[in-house]
């Protein structure tokens, strides 16, 4: 199982990032908050999940371990495959996706493209009480208020990052903040902005 890659950055795309390991190119299926956090020629360590099947093999990559343990945790679910593991880490962070299946809230877990409210029911089902051990009983601090003008620099900087115009990745960025976004971080944000964007 390969459990981390290292390696400098080759290139990025809006779904994947080629990094370089030993000399050999590394495709690296990835959330786009995780691929904003990459930057081309720079070094960079993802904790990733192996995916094999009769007709290929497919790496999957994360910022940290504990978002690697819930794509993991996800398949463990019936119905739930690698596309839609990673597209529920697209739309929510670890710590969403661990409270909604914690709290049972459907709402959020239907936010996801691909779950409706009987997948969502059925996950919180089978993986409330999974999620309360993976996560453990640790509190998590109060954050302090989002700073706006690094937000929209890092999410602009991001979304240029992934091939967008300097103008389109302004207007969409400052769309979200003005439609209910003054309270979302930098990955929520992102998120919102590629949503509202749609596929290059």
């Amino acid at each position: 199982m390969i459990s981390t890659v290292r390696g400098p950055v080759l290139s990025i795309g809006l779904d994947h990032a080629v990094i370089e390991v030993g000399g050999v190119g590394m495709a690296v299926y990835a959330t786009p908050s995780t691929l904003a956090g990459l930057r081309r020629g720079e070094e960079t360590r993802l904790w990733t999940t192996l995916i094999v099947r009769e007709d290929s093999l497919t790496l999957y990559g994360f910022a940290d371990a504990e978002a690697r343990d819930l794509f993991a945790l996800l398949q463990t679910a019936s119905g739930v495959g690698p596309r839609l593991a990673l597209a529920t880490l697209a739309v929510l962070s670890p710590d969403q996706l661990s409270q909604a299946l914690a709290d049972g809230n459907l709402t959020v877990l239907t936010q996801v493209p691909g779950i409706g409210r009987k997948s969502a029911e059925r996950l919180i089902l089978e993986l409330r009480d999974k999620v309360g051990v993976l996560a453990g009983a640790t509190e998590t601090p109060a954050q302090a208020a989002p700073d706006h003008g690094q937000i929209r620099s890092e999410v602009s900087e991001a979304l240029v990052g992934l091939g967008f115009s300097s103008k389109q990745a302004d207007q969409s960025v400052e769309q979200v903040l003005s439609n209910g976004g003054a309270e979302l971080d930098t990955s929520a944000v992102l998120r919102k902005a590629l949503a509202a964007l749609g596929p290059k």
